[in-house]
């Protein structure tokens, strides 16, 4: 089957513009036709999990890393660099105390993955944990933080609720109400780790990129055909996130959200000295789910992200930009008025990949095809933990956490055009409303 959409850039990302191996090749272009035992497709973090974990269990077995664009510009990339250890819940649903643990753990698994990669590998990522505010402005969403407790109260959770001067002494801005503080989320430069991690990947596995997919065969033997090549493989893992429905075995279960953002200059001596004195780098979130992402980053900037659009086209045009690029301004100005002169250098677009019920695409959607799709907005820690146990259901090694993914990780089904459409853009409309200026 022809593929239709294809991953493009979307803006001008920050993370990867940031990265001092920027004009470094990691993988070469698909040029010639090959063979391997296994491809991946999809070299974000759910594809670099999968290929790292197969590789280590079929050491003598030839895998195919393919990607679309350059490595550390895809969705992965272009995420606010949170790494989130904590089940993320603030819709008001009754704590499920079982599987808020369960999630926990899988979350700390993921991480030490990573923390372990990182630092073995020495990745230049500005890897810190250091924690995350939830915050709220708005005094009818302190209700978000509320809820945010009644989840971490039952389960132990390590957590301080901050308000007032004590708050303003950590963010630089008077701007928030109240804060729910926990202290083990990771930060760092979202394009750099992706980078630093498809670079540790065992040597068994070959890396492709700016080499786009653009027809697929299915059958015991795959046929994937870029431009100029092909890959034909017996085992094809698909790790496309908002793109998987486009290879046709998986429909009508992911709603594709664009979001974007922002990143001012870097502040001067003159203005940290003034405004962010030991200010320590942060990232908070808001207690609404509409609501607006800031973080202060390590080399002086500030990040802003926030605007919730349905792009079933999967990608945005310059007028959405625009749009989002307004609005971050209303945002910055608003939390840091001494800064209003502080331009933004970089701003950009990219999907968060939702599903209805919050759970993703996980398994076998056909022979020796395997599947990872809806992300939901936390899918850093996911998207390893998920490549670990895919790896494993490739291998058929069976373990009480992958029973536990099988079993929640089974996306519900969502009406099709015009429907979804409809009901995504009114839902949308509603949250955005609703966050009022926590936006």
């Amino acid at each position: 089957m022809k593929i239709k959409r294809f991953p493009r850039l979307d803006g001008d990302l920050a993370w990867f513009e940031l990265c001092k191996d920027k004009n470094e090749d990691i993988g070469k272009k698909l040029k010639s036709d090959i063979n391997v035992d296994i491809c991946v497709v999809g070299a974000g973090i759910a594809g670099f999990s999968t290929a790292n974990f197969l590789a280590k269990q079929y050491p003598n077995s030839k895998i195919a890393l393919v990607e679309a664009l350059k490595i550390g510009q895809g969705t992965s990339s272009r995420n606010a660099g949170f790494i989130i250890d904590l089940p993320h819940n603030v819709d008001g649903f009754e704590p499920n105390l079982e599987h808020d643990l369960k999630i926990y753990e899988l979350n700390c698994f993921a991480i030490d993955i990573l923390d372990k990669i990182v630092k073995e590998n020495n990745i230049q990522c500005d890897w810190q944990k250091i924690g995350k505010y939830m915050c709220a402005h708005e005094s009818s969403n302190l209700q978000g933080l509320d809820n945010f407790e009644k989840h971490l109260k039952p389960c132990g959770f390590e957590f301080q609720r901050i308000k007032g001067k004590d708050l303003e002494a950590r963010l630089g801005t008077s701007y928030y109400k109240e804060a729910v503080f926990t202290p083990n989320n990771i930060l760092m430069n979202p394009s750099a780790l992706m980078r630093g991690l498809i670079k540790s990947l065992p040597k068994n596995v070959e890396v492709f990129e700016q080499s786009p997919i653009i027809e697929v065969k299915y059958g015991k033997q795959k046929v994937l055909k870029s431009y100029a090549g092909s890959v034909t493989c017996e085992i094809l893992v698909l790790a496309l996130d908002t793109y998987l429905e486009e290879f046709g075995l998986v429909k009508n279960r992911q709603a594709p959200i664009f979001t974007y953002g922002s990143l001012t200059q870097r502040l001067s001596d003159e203005e940290y000295e003034r405004y962010f004195k030991d200010i320590k780098p942060y990232g908070l979130t808001s207690a609404h789910p509409a609501g607006t992402t800031v973080r202060f980053t390590p080399d002086r900037r500030i990040f802003v992200r926030n605007v919730l659009d349905f792009m079933p086209n999967l990608t945005c045009s310059e007028h959405d930009l625009r749009r989002a690029f307004e609005q971050h301004r209303l945002s910055f100005e608003a939390r840091f008025p001494n800064l209003k002169h502080k331009n933004f250098e970089f701003t950009w677009g990219g999907t968060l990949c939702m599903t209805l019920n919050h759970e993703s695409v996980f398994g076998e959607i056909d022979d020796n095809v395997f599947a990872m799709s809806g992300s939901n907005g936390v899918g850093m820690a996911k998207g390893v933990y998920l490549g670990y146990y895919m790896a494993d259901l490739i291998a058929k090694k069976s373990s009480e956490n992958l029973d536990f993914i099988i079993k929640h990780n089974k996306a519900n089904f969502i009406p099709p055009e015009p429907l979804r459409s409809i009901g995504a853009k009114i839902r949308l409309w509603y949250e955005q409303k609703n966050a009022a200026n926590d936006i």
